[in-house]
């Protein structure tokens, strides 16, 4: 079973704190060792308190601002205590550390005193309730009842003594009070151990047998983690030799946490070398040797995951290295394209004219007049043939206008009677994947055309879950094979090189359906 680790420091806290009360009540004794003894510590409870709470959960202090506030608190508590005894008068045995009966310093060093533990107490309120509020979900789940009722108790203490008068309280009535509300704060302790404050190990060593549960029982590795640790915002990134960075388990980049933060970091090693880091909340596991241990128990299966992470990072890499190719090449397209279309198109016009012109000026003799008619019929096959071939290259309508147009286009001259369904908006796809789904319209139809002996067609395009949904349908004899053929296997590559998916249904006699699934990444 997973236990609650001991926490050392929180334990000497406390006996640290009991101590302190135990102190403070040597003052009613009539032994005047015992009575010097409570007088030095009267208050020392109250910075043991500060210091709870700034150490809480982990049990030790975080941060320059905590530290320095609980110093303040117990040089206010001891320090600044020392006039109270020192320079007032008192019945014996409690003039036992009396030095002169001084009563304007006394009252002076009371003044300092309550200031400065007021200053303290408010800095206090004010780390913890940004504590609060930087925290996620799931720690402030922890530190809800520890911390809000501390900000309520560290403040009654100045507060109630400012008011006193007003509320006409006796100085035993006050007293009582304060411990009342000082005897609240264990309380508050124990409701966020319960809640998860402490870090939750157990036998770390159970946690190799843990993993190694098979089926659908066995957590991630990420999981048994977080839970043997007691620490649900834990994080096990892996080490990518090729890429000299930390990658998550979907292969993407990992930034380890800056010092001084509320995140630490424990490395995995494995016979020497790095496969992996822990990262995790320092507030929460205060032991780093803990984590390590952890890291050790599970570095083989680090190690495996790593190289499943470095794969697929690797992947990644591939997939946009082909996609940028694809890009590349689809904007060359576009540009030679444009180029034909825009330059030898329009010098071709330019001769049609000109030879049109020559054709019919009546000066022109009846061989230079069928020459110049000749010419222009020739001109117009080249310039038919030219439009083919910036049709083939990429069509000026997917240009000019976008998939939905081209794809109209494209139905419109199909001669089988074609259904058409469009549910996307031009100009909101990427080119790459409207030129990649054109493709596909285009080579369906055309095998449905030449091969399914198809009565009607069908032709969807749709927007699913942040793809691009492509569906062809046809009613022919089916027995399509997605195998055979460079045209549907030049779409498949096409497809996958944008990490899409391409599936052909083909039973025999029942018609031919291909679906093409396309990210839609503008």
């Amino acid at each position: 079973m997973v236990a609650a680790t001991k926490q050392i420091a929180w334990a000497r806290s406390w006996v640290a704190g009991c101590f302190a009360l135990l102190v403070a009540g040597l003052a009613n004794t009539s032994v005047p060792g015992l009575v010097a003894v409570g007088l030095v510590g009267a208050t020392v409870i109250l910075a043991v308190l500060i210091h709870l709470l700034h150490a809480f959960p982990s049990g030790r202090l975080h941060g320059a601002a905590s530290r320095l506030t609980v110093l303040a608190g117990y040089g206010v508590s001891v320090i600044l205590q020392a006039p109270l005894y020192l320079f007032t008068a008192a019945p014996p045995p409690y003039d036992v550390l009396m030095v002169s009966d001084l009563p304007g310093a006394s009252d002076a060093g009371a003044s300092v005193q309550r200031v400065a533990g007021a200053a303290v107490v408010v800095v206090t309120a004010v780390i913890l309730a940004q504590r609060l509020r930087r925290a996620d979900p799931a720690r402030r789940h922890v530190l809800v009842p520890l911390f809000a009722y501390g900000i309520v108790a560290v403040l009654f203490i100045p507060v109630s003594t400012l008011i006193q008068p007003l509320l006409g309280f006796s100085s035993g009535t006050l007293t009582v009070l304060q411990l009342i509300v000082i005897g609240g704060v264990p309380i508050a302790f124990a409701l966020g151990v319960l809640r998860g404050g402490f870090a939750r190990t157990g036998e770390v060593e159970e946690l190799g047998t843990w993993l190694g549960v098979s089926g659908g029982a066995r957590p991630t590795l990420n999981e048994a983690l977080a839970q043997t640790l007691g620490d649900p915002t834990l994080q096990l990134a892996f080490w990518a030799s090729d890429r000299n960075a930390y990658v998550d388990s979907a292969g993407r980049s990992v930034d380890l946490p800056s010092p001084g933060s509320d995140q630490a970091v424990a490395e995995v090693d494995l016979e020497g070398r790095p496969v992996g880091a822990i990262i995790y909340d320092a507030t929460l596991i205060d032991d780093p040797e803990l984590v390590r241990a952890a890291g050790r128990v599970v570095a083989i299966a680090v190690d495996r995951e790593r190289l499943t992470a470095q794969l697929l990072a690797s992947e990644a890499a591939l997939r946009e290295s082909r996609e940028r190719l694809v890009e590349a090449g689809d904007r060359e397209r576009r540009r030679v394209a444009r180029d034909l279309h825009d330059g030898m198109q329009g010098r071709l016009v330019l001769l049609a004219l000109e030879a049109q012109r020559i054709a019919g000026d009546p000066t022109a003799s009846e061989p230079v007049t069928e020459a110049a008619t000749s010419l222009r019929a020739g001109i117009d096959d080249a310039a038919g043939e030219l439009r083919r071939l910036v049709h083939a290259v990429m069509p000026a309508s997917l240009i000019e206008r976008g998939l939905s147009a081209a794809t109209e286009d494209l139905v419109d001259h199909v001669p089988v009677p074609t259904r058409l369904e469009l549910g996307v908006e031009d100009g909101t796809l990427s080119p790459a994947v409207e030129s990649t789904a054109y493709f596909v319209v285009a080579e369906a139809l055309t095998n449905a055309v030449k091969h399914s002996h198809a009565h009607e067609l069908a032709v969807r395009l749709a927007l699913a879950d942040g793809n691009l949904l492509i569906e062809i349908d046809d009613d022919g004899v089916g027995g399509a094979q997605p195998g055979h053929g460079v045209g549907l296997r030049s779409l498949a590559d096409r497809v996958d090189v944008l990490g899409g998916r391409l599936r052909v249904e083909s039973p025999r006699g029942h018609g031919t359906r291909l679906v093409a699934e396309l990210p839609c990444a503008s």
